[in-house]
């Protein structure tokens, strides 16, 4: 399988690594230092038993440069892919997969969806249209990215936790190539099922994300001291009870209570989310795709948001002065 990895960062380097690793022609979109270190040295993974590989990639800032592949993995930041979404049909010839794998709701959600808002584009994820226009739904296999991991340096990704990349078609069958990306991923040592219901399974995922993500970029505290603190435990459950209804209103039934999901974030221990990581980088945060489309899919369901909009406020304005700052 030759596959291209769009975003060579945490969970990108962490796919990027194992896949090849486990003898998949696998090439990385990259740039900076980070490309410098990967071209030179080769992509270093840090396992969770402590060993190390080094995984042997195509590393390149130019995405006509490595060629047409097999599958897309786009693993950037939500709001980084607007800006490379015309180049990205460098990447893709006609049966070519692309494999959203970004923290929170995808842009792609409604799109062949079947329900009342078959079709919405959610201007939060993607004002202009642009993403939709470059990636059709067809191409499109939806995942959910579980573990846990860090750029720990340039050329070096550190994986902290987890292995799971369930998969799904975006219209709710079970295709040959759903089947087919679970069983190289499965190639890669990652857990991976094919889901009829991934928007369901994306709620779970996102459900926590809304919350631990701007919580801990707001107070730069881990997964384990929000859900150990009571204030923060309970804004936490707040915005997550306010999202449940939201995901109610649009027929999708959320499978565990939100202590339970709670208490999963709890056990990943001193772990500093992706937001928490921007923040103390300097970089931009991925809010809008984390938090502010809950926000919008409250006022599409007429669901009051008080605690969700609160926080998003407030990193919103942090969000501002970091962009400033680029």
């Amino acid at each position: 399988m030759k596959i291209c990895v769009v975003g060579a960062g945490a969970i990108g380097g962490l796919l990027a690594a194992r896949l090849a690793h486990a003898g998949h022609d696998v090439s990385v979109i990259a740039r900076g230092d980070h490309l410098d270190a990967i071209q030179a040295h080769g992509l270093k993974l840090l396992e969770i038993d402590g060993t190390t590989t080094v995984a042997e990639v195509t590393a390149s800032d130019d995405f006509a440069a490595v060629g047409v592949h097999d599958t897309v993995l786009l693993a950037l930041k939500a709001h980084q892919i607007a800006a490379v979404a015309d180049q990205l049909a460098k990447l893709c010839g006609e049966h070519t997969t692309v494999v959203p794998l970004q923290n929170g709701m995808g842009w792609w959600y409604f799109q062949r969806h079947g329900g009342p808002h078959d079709g919405h584009r959610l201007k939060s994820l993607d004002p202009n249209g642009v993403i939709a226009a470059a990636v059709p739904a067809e191409r499109i296999v939806a995942c959910i990215a579980y573990p846990a991991a860090e750029k720990a340096a340039p050329g070096v990704i550190k994986h902290i936790d987890g292995d799971r990349f369930p998969i799904g078609e975006i219209d709710g069958t079970k295709s040959l190539r759903a089947k087919n990306l679970a069983e190289i991923l499965g190639s890669a040592g990652f857990k991976s099922r094919v889901l009829t219901d991934i928007r369901a399974h994306l709620w779970v995922k996102a459900w926590g994300n809304l919350a631990f993500n701007p919580i801990s970029a707001l107070t730069g505290a881990t997964l384990a001291e929000i859900c150990g603190n009571p204030a923060t435990r309970d804004l936490a459950a707040r915005m997550m009870t306010e999202a449940s209804q939201i995901a109610e209103a649009l027929g999708v039934n959320i499978r565990i209570s939100v202590n339970r999901r709670i208490s999963g974030a709890e056990a990943v221990g001193q772990h500093k989310t992706s937001m928490l990581q921007d923040m103390e980088a300097g970089r931009p945060l991925e809010l809008d795709p984390l938090v502010g489309v809950f926000v919008e899919l409250g006022e599409l369901t007429d669901v009051p948001t008080p605690a969700i909009s609160a926080v998003y406020s407030l990193a919103a304005l942090v969000n501002s002065r970091l962009e400033a700052q680029q």
